[in-house]
């Protein structure tokens, strides 16, 4: 099968496309800048920007799966062309449709949802991924300084938001679903420092910040006002689906999701000094 890939450089995106190189199948991969693309071998670029649909649509025929981000641009704001997208999808004869969502539905999933696509929208909690952030203060002073210390989260492994992506991409059963996508495990960010230190074989310090201080931090590093103020409402008011494991990895790709653990072995060198080895 051949499938098209939007988002192709991002975290989810790349996993998508390393996994269906894998399986055997083609794919086509959307990005803004392909000469920093760095895609795997026999990867089709194709250069192009959600933001201005006429810019790829030649590059959507004879693609028999289509994989959406919900964002354009730079600034994580909704698409707004997604329903120019999906006409260009449905006349170039795309079968099946996956949307990486994030937040409420919009404009995107309306198109989406009257389309004659067999659609799959994944809802995936937060990403292990994410936790990379924490890499800098790590390596520079073995402490990781956040609020909400015991905030619970069902946190999950990008390789496995990537799984359920390619299966629903290149197998029958998962039009008209919904899929929220968590890991096995409720974690708390003290926790996960923890298991970032057994890694690393070195104690790694958890410091408490209060929203405030945590405000003015990311705001110093550089976060844009919207996404300070988003983390810190979803973090200190986590709803239950963010913390409650469900069974969608094993259903939908026939094995349990990957654990943290397994995720601190995989990116230990990004939490280590250079020059040191782990114990």
């Amino acid at each position: 099968m051949k499938i098209f890939v939007t988002g192709a450089t991002g975290t989810i995106g790349r996993q998508i496309v390393g996994q269906l190189i894998q399986s055997g199948h083609q794919v086509r991969a959307l990005t803004r800048n392909p000469a920093n693309a760095n895609l795997p071998d026999g990867v089709e670029v194709v250069t192009g920007d959600l933001t201005n649909p006429a810019s790829f649509a030649s590059a959507l025929e004879g693609v028999d799966g289509l994989h959406l981000i919900k964002f354009g641009g730079n600034n994580y704001a909704d698409l707004e062309t997604g329903r120019e997208i999906i006409a260009l999808a449905e006349k170039a004869g795309i079968q099946r449709l996956t949307v990486l969502m994030g937040g409420t539905k919009g404009a995107l999933e309306e198109a989406v949802e009257s389309s004659s696509l067999a659609w799959t929208f994944l809802q995936p909690v937060e990403f292990m991924a994410n936790v990379l952030e924490w890499a800098p203060s790590i390596r520079s002073d073995g402490s990781v300084s956040l609020p909400f210390g015991s905030r619970k989260s069902a946190i999950v492994h990008e390789a496995d938001i990537a799984a359920v992506a390619a299966t629903a991409l290149t197998e029958n059963g998962h039009g008209g679903k919904t899929y929220t996508i968590t890991g096995g495990e409720v974690l708390t960010p003290r926790e996960m420092v923890q298991m970032i230190g057994t890694a690393l074989g070195r104690n790694i310090q958890f410091n408490e910040l209060t929203p405030d201080e945590a405000k003015e931090q990311w705001l110093a590093a550089g976060h844009p006002q919207q996404i300070v103020d988003f983390l810190l409402w979803v973090y200190g008011n986590t709803p239950p689906m963010g913390y409650t494991v469900v069974p969608t990895v094993q259903q939908v790709t026939g094995r349990p999701p990957r654990t943290f653990a397994q995720w601190a072995a995989e990116h230990v060198d990004a939490f280590r000094i250079q020059g040191t080895a782990s114990a």
